[in-house]
């Protein structure tokens, strides 16, 4: 797996908040110099292709992997079974990775609490990296304010340049 790139796994239920909240910490990171990449996990069967556009009838025919390019951005469709850790490797000159979901990967997990939306902490308290919360939680890990993106990209900042110095050693 690509180990140069820190990566952090926001994790949640639906409807929580896991994509507004990455829509906030983002520029925020951005902001501070970071170049992001970002992985958003689907449980279901997506498409990004348009029906009848060039790309997506190139799908059709049976392409394995279809890219599409312009002179301002590109996508690569795997269009075939690929594993997450893949598809981290193809991903460089970047400063961090989050990822929107992957609950089960091996790496830091940063879990989104909202007390409104009735449901429980995705992951144990103590598999968590951090967690963002609308209310103060009894739990031993570092619990920070669900709209302090600030602290939190502080927090990211600091961890990633951490885990680099020891891989340095």
């Amino acid at each position: 797996m690509n180990a140069t790139i820190p990566i952090y796994s926001f994790v949640a239920f639906s409807g929580t908040g896991k994509t507004t909240l990455l829509e906030k910490l983002i520029p925020e990171l951005k902001a501070r110099g970071l170049r992001v990449a970002v992985i958003k996990h689907d449980a279901h069967d997506f498409n990004i292709d348009h029906e009848g556009k060039d790309s997506w009838r190139m799908t059709q025919a049976g392409a394995d992997v279809t890219v599409i390019v312009s002179g301002k951005k590109a996508a690569i469709m795997e269009n075939r079974p690929t594993s997450v850790e893949d598809l981290i490797e193809k991903i460089t000159d970047v400063d961090i990775l989050l990822t929107e979901g992957y609950k089960h990967g091996g790496w830091k997990k940063i879990c989104i609490y909202r007390q409104a939306s009735g449901k429980p902490l995705a992951i144990e308290p103590e598999k968590c990296f951090a967690i963002m919360s609308d209310v103060p939680l009894d739990v031993k890990t570092l619990c920070l304010d669900i709209d302090d993106i600030s602290g939190l990209a502080k927090l990211i900042i600091e961890d990633a340049q951490k885990s680099r110095r020891k891989e340095d050693d």
